[in-house]
């Protein structure tokens, strides 16, 4: 039996990252991986600054963080890849299947860096089908948060699913992260459509180029409206949000949550039944938003290049102090993402 010996990076409490030895064995289905690109994520900031409830933190901490990330196979048992081979991992592990629900919602399901350990440790052990290989070429910086990307393809995808078919004016709230990435891919995948963008500031309005319109959130006047709508907020602000939408949104519109908030919010559920206005949540991604996400890209380059302009930093990781610059840098920045270079 191979047995190795594996560095896990877990987070113990706010702030504080410690090294844990693991002992690894049974490697007859799982493939090895060495992380190289791992970009933080909101939720990663969450669990570091100890802004989830102390109940929340004493259940899952220690946990090793991150989970957009991606690496080389140093190792396949199972001969799917090749040593090598560039790879983005997979963060939702399923336990089983279901025919209705998908991967991403069964309550069954693990997700690292939230029920267990993340990509932040020195190798990563994933069953093959947790994988997704590749292409050549492709910048390695931007592939590593192709799990976001995913989650917004995801959304789209059930939008498309639940919406009517007049799509003349898609509106995106939020101009972060979320709602860049959201936009640009509506604007891919429904060029005929036009997007407009509702956020708070005209610095980061700026950054969407590719959108037909442009809005401050306290600045939009009384002719605009759209026909469906994509909320990016979350947070405190997701309820000024959600209820800016339900006013300004034509009747039978669609609304495609995406904030997380941690607390309860109102909405104005009168005019949501007025309206006739579906509602619905997606969270996380599965297997095939993975491959399909990697597959527009393939097929649209440009986006690439739009995608590089959230890189706003990428850190040399060799100890335990780097990571912590990257997560403090990254929680001063208000736009953009932080990668974590691991490619020693």
């Amino acid at each position: 039996m191979i047995k190795l010996l594996n560095i896990v990076y877990r987070l113990t409490s706010s702030k504080v990252f410690e090294e844990f030895f693991v002992e690894v064995e049974d490697l007859k289905n799982q493939v090895v991986v060495r992380p190289t690109y791992l970009s933080i994520c909101k939720a990663d900031q969450r669990y570091y600054q100890g802004k989830r409830s102390a109940e929340v933190l004493n259940q899952k901490l220690p946990m090793a963080l991150i989970h957009e990330g991606v690496g080389e196979v140093i190792f396949d048992p199972t001969q799917t890849f090749k040593t090598n081979d560039k790879v983005v991992m997979i963060p939702n592990t399923p336990l089983e299947e279901d025919e209705i629900i998908a991967e991403n919602y069964l309550r069954s399901s693990n997700f690292r860096s939230s029920g267990s350990d993340g990509f932040l440790s020195d190798y990563v052990y994933l069953n093959p089908d947790r994988l997704v290989k590749l292409p050549e070429n492709i910048n390695l910086q931007v592939a590593s948060f192709v799990e976001l990307i995913s989650v917004c393809y995801h959304a789209i995808n059930r939008f498309k699913e639940l919406s009517h078919n007049r799509r003349d004016r898609i509106g995106v709230w939020g101009n972060g992260n979320v709602g860049y990435i959201t936009a640009l891919l509506l604007k891919i995948i429904f060029p005929n459509s036009k997007i407009i963008i509702f956020g708070t500031t005209l610095e980061k309005l700026s950054y969407f180029s590719f959108a037909d319109e442009k809005y401050k959130v306290d600045a939009i006047s009384e002719n605009v409206v759209i026909d469906h709508a994509f909320e990016c907020v979350g947070g405190n602000n997701s309820e000024e949000a959600i209820n800016q939408i339900i006013d300004i949104i034509n009747p039978q519109g669609t609304v495609s949550l995406l904030g997380v908030s941690e607390h309860n919010i109102s909405i104005n559920t009168r005019m949501v039944l007025e309206k006739g206005l579906i509602l619905f949540g997606s969270s996380r991604s599965g297997k095939k938003d993975f491959e399909d996400t990697i597959k527009l890209i393939e097929q649209n380059p440009k986006i690439i290049s739009y995608l590089e302009n959230l890189i706003v930093y990428c850190f040399k990781i060799n100890d335990l102090t780097d990571i912590n610059k990257a997560f403090e840098k990254d929680n001063n920045s208000n736009f953009g993402k932080t990668i974590l270079n691991f490619n020693k």
